[in-house]
């Protein structure tokens, strides 16, 4: 039987793997044990109805008994589980499901290294972590490239975690705004027609924007940096003629702006800012696809090296499961 430490700065938790295909994960903290088990155990009931696998307890170690492939993904999702508690005090209970949503290697959708301290996103209510190689790819893209580009469906986290850096470096006292963005046509709406004043009428769009800012700083403190202008509601086509320093802006729903509007959007960009362009090339609104700039616009930037293009699909998705298997199902229908 091989015993390996968890974590470097933990000894006090290990993991041993048995000939049979068994692995123990050994937690001497009882308070780490209860939460990542979850109330009666639920935690570990959904990870033996994802997995297949036999999951209980023996004094303070946590048994995996099935599958070799099975056992393995069980002990990341429960590894996952207590790096997050021991950062957040608190676990997120469907974080693990992503790990299931590949069925072969090519498909495998996590990666062994991302459980690190060091990739984590530490935003003021809690601190994310990047659960796909593509996350990782594209976080460390938003923090060190000046342009970002991410192409891919929903449920992948494009959204969520450009929020989360922005929210991240506005804390650091690395920029000074935030600036959210979209396209205001959307099912055939134009803002002319639409009731209330510009914020009114943006609102509904940037949705997906707001629950990710409430989810990661608090309702109240993100209104607050609304209304003093750190944090600010443009729409797409009110970035005309504007030069965007030490911001972070994000255009989200990039798949129904055209090439023309992504182009004006990225030339905005000035210094100490990050611009990222968000998209989904499968949803697009637009009354004829191929007014759709943003494949284009991938295509001819890919070669600038400050410009960071990251792609995501089917296995990033970190939602319900079955949103995964709709997802792929519609890509190869393509």
């Amino acid at each position: 039987m091989n015993k390996i430490n968890l974590f470097k700065n933990d000894i006090k938790t290990s993991i041993n793997y048995s000939e049979n295909g068994s692995i123990t994960i050994n937690v001497a903290d009882n308070n780490t044990l209860l939460v990542v088990a979850g109330e009666l155990d639920s935690n570990l009931k959904k990870l033996e109805n994802l997995s297949g696998s036999k999951i209980f307890f023996r004094g303070n170690s946590i048994i995996i008994k099935g599958e070799k492939k099975s056992n393995k993904k069980v002990e990341e999702a429960i590894k996952m589980l207590i790096n997050q508690f021991r950062q957040d005090g608190f676990v997120e209970v469907n974080d693990f499901t992503y790990l299931f949503n590949g069925s072969d290697k090519k498909e495998k959708p996590f990666d062994d290294k991302l459980h690190s301290i060091d990739e984590l996103i530490k935003t003021p209510r809690k601190s994310i972590i990047p659960r796909t190689k593509n996350q990782k790819e594209y976080v460390k893209a938003l923090k060190s490239n000046e342009i970002v580009i991410a192409l891919g469906p929903a449920g992948t986290g494009k959204t969520f975690l450009a929020v989360a850096v922005a929210l991240t470096m506005l804390v650091e006292k690395k920029i000074e705004k935030i600036i959210l963005s979209r396209p205001a046509v959307e099912a055939g709406e134009k803002l002319g027609f639409l009731p209330g004043d510009i914020k009114e009428k943006v609102d509904p769009y940037l949705r997906p924007l707001f629950d990710a800012l409430y989810d990661l700083f608090g309702y109240e403190k993100i209104q607050k940096k609304i209304d003093d202008g750190t944090i600010e509601i443009a729409p797409l086509a009110f970035m005309r003629g504007r030069t965007l320093k030490n911001s972070f802006a994000i255009l989200d729903e990039a798949q129904n702006a055209t090439s023309t509007q992504i182009k004006m959007f990225l030339t905005r960009i000035g210094e100490n800012s990050r611009l990222v362009v968000n998209g989904d090339p499968s949803q697009i609104d637009l009354l004829s696809k191929s007014q759709s700039g943003l494949k284009s616009s991938q295509n001819i930037l890919k070669d600038i090296k400050e410009i960071s293009v990251v792609e995501f699909d089917h296995t990033d998705v970190i939602r319900h499961p079955l949103v995964t298997k709709i997802v792929k199902a519609y890509q190869k229908n393509d």
